[in-house]
């Protein structure tokens, strides 16, 4: 009886030792101990090829479930490779279009004092920065409706139609205002002018920065989407530090008189060229891949049913992914507006500083966020985009206070000190932004879920942001009311970041996977068979 059990032992062990050498046979030398959901995971010790294990996470359960609803690996028709010629003109082109809406913020932002005592000159200093900075914010109230008309239209006429008309009404807009008389010469029509003018800048910024974000992130390759798209947010703080830079620099060359009379136009009529000059290279583009090849087969009944009424639709079935959006929004532009729109009059109202310390100052910050953006942009595409957010979200509530502290100190090592902790956080929710926020929406209704989730969270907390900031510190007297603003949406941002899906390196919802050349599709490809392999042989031994 002994001997039998040992002799049925013995088979069972060669039996297994057997299956073992197959399989190991069967995969080649190329493999790993992993297991398919991490180390801990579910099924138990199971052999993953080398090249799957060394996907991120995300990027193999995405690849993974195409597989599955393809029932088979990839083709090369399945990938597309995007021409470095073309990539190099869609993020170019549509970065100008960023630096010129910047371009004008700095100025607008700068000029606000100035602004408000030509168009407002009957009132208090501090009522006329508030008037200033209210006809500022009455651009954001209409930029939801903005992204309201262009945002269906990129996703139905193509992104890039849509984008070359933003251009030319954000130009329009600008040039405009430096052509409206004072209120000196017209009386109440020169400030009813100046909001009408605002309100074209907002009207069609509301269908920019939505369709420029959507066109880079459909042009990217998806190893290098938050590299790339960072230089979108380049053109951003790049435009600002321009048009800071200017203003300063008239600041220091006319009297305050002449900048009262004539100088504080200059800025403002500059517009005009630049929008010629961005008009045309976006009439050179194409059409961005992603829209071209329209939406793939699980894809196009979500764009049929989107055509009616793409609004209903959005907010029905995509409302997670737009709250998300929102909170990032939230978290990015009350950053953004703070250090870049309230800063400089903060410094000469509050604190009462010369404008051209304050100035300089601010212009200082812009530049230290220019030499970071694209470095954080890349390193997103390596950690991930809720890292980045999450560190910068935490630094944000610990850092706020001590940052002001330091920006109201005398001397000067100590506020730029301030400015340099304030544009690094900036930074970190700039830097990955225009390539996480496209990533939460299908291409179906990406560039109207854009339109409507960036510009109502813009509207209600970003423009917002140095008109509230202002009447805080006004009623309070509490000059630290900045910081606590900005600890409430680091807050805000940190439940947001856990909530937000990883997208790093992850193709696009409705869009073919993105790589940068045709070796990069072949060794797509070959993984793609791995991964496939290795699923199936999941599937069989469960």
């Amino acid at each position: 009886m002994g001997s039998s059990s040992d002799m049925r032992r013995t088979i069972i062990a060669a039996q297994n030792s057997l299956r073992r050498n197959v399989v190991k046979q069967q995969k080649g030398s190329s493999v790993t101990d992993a297991k398919p959901d991490g180390p801990s995971g579910p099924l138990g010790r199971v052999k993953m090829p080398s090249t799957v294990a060394a996907l991120p996470h995300q990027v193999r359960e995405e690849l993974a479930r195409r597989l599955r609803r393809n029932k088979r690996a990839f083709r090369e028709e399945d990938v597309q490779v995007v021409e470095k010629p073309l990539l190099k003109r869609a993020v170019g082109a549509s970065a100008l279009g960023n630096c010129m809406e910047w371009f004008d913020f700095g100025v607008y932002s700068y000029l606000a004092a100035t602004i408000g005592k030509v168009f407002f000159p009957g009132a208090s200093p501090a009522a006329q920065v508030i008037s200033s900075f209210a006809t500022f914010a009455a651009a954001f109230v209409v930029r939801p409706l903005g992204g309201l008309v262009f945002g269906p239209l990129g996703d139905r006429l193509g992104r890039q139609k849509v984008l070359a008309t933003t251009m030319i009404m954000m130009a329009v807009g600008t040039f405009s205002i430096g052509l409206i008389p004072s209120f000196a010469t017209i009386g109440i029509a020169a400030p009813i002018l100046l909001l009408l003018a605002r309100m074209v800048q907002g009207f069609s910024t509301g269908g920019e920065y939505g369709g420029a974000t959507t066109f880079v992130a459909e042009y990217s390759p998806d190893r290098r989407r938050g590299f790339l798209s960072s230089w979108l947010d380049f053109g951003t703080f790049v435009g600002y530090a321009l048009g800071s830079a200017l203003v300063t620099g008239l600041n220091l060359w006319l009297t305050d008189a002449q900048m009262l009379s004539w100088g504080w136009r200059l800025p403002f009529l500059i517009a005009g060229p630049l929008g010629v000059i961005g008009l045309y290279m976006r009439l050179k583009l194409e059409e961005s891949p992603a829209f071209q090849q329209q939406l793939d087969e699980h894809e196009k009944s979500l764009a049929q049913e989107s055509a009616g009424s793409e609004f209903k639709t959005i907010v029905k079935d995509h409302w997670r992914p737009l709250l998300l959006c929102m909170g990032i929004v939230l978290l990015y532009n009350v950053t953004n507006y703070m250090v870049t729109g309230y800063l400089p009059t903060y410094q000469t109202e509050t604190l009462d500083r010369s404008s051209g310390f304050a100035d300089v100052l601010v212009l200082v910050g812009m530049l230290w966020i220019v030499v970071l953006i694209t470095f954080l942009g890349r390193l997103s595409d390596h950690v991930g985009r809720r890292p980045l957010y999450a560190v910068g979200a935490a630094a944000m509530i610990v850092l706020a206070v001590p940052a002001f502290l330091l920006l109201k100190s005398d001397g000067t090592a100590a506020p730029v000190l301030g400015v340099l902790i304030l544009s690094t956080l900036l930074a970190c929710f700039a830097a990955p932004s225009a390539a996480t926020l496209p990533a939460l929406f299908p291409t179906a209704v990406r560039y109207a879920a854009m339109g409507i989730g960036f510009n109502f969270a813009v509207a209600a907390f970003g423009g917002t942001t140095p008109l509230v900031t202002e009447a805080l510190v006004s009623i309070t007297g509490d000059d630290l009311m900045p910081a606590y603003y900005l600890m409430v949406a680091g807050a805000i941002g940190l439940v947001t970041v856990k909530f937000l899906p990883e997208s790093a390196q992850v193709p696009l919802h409705g869009s073919q996977p993105m790589v940068g050349s045709r070796g990069e599709r072949r060794e797509l490809i070959s993984t793609s068979q791995d991964l496939y392999s290795f699923s199936k042989g999941r599937s069989a031994g469960r």
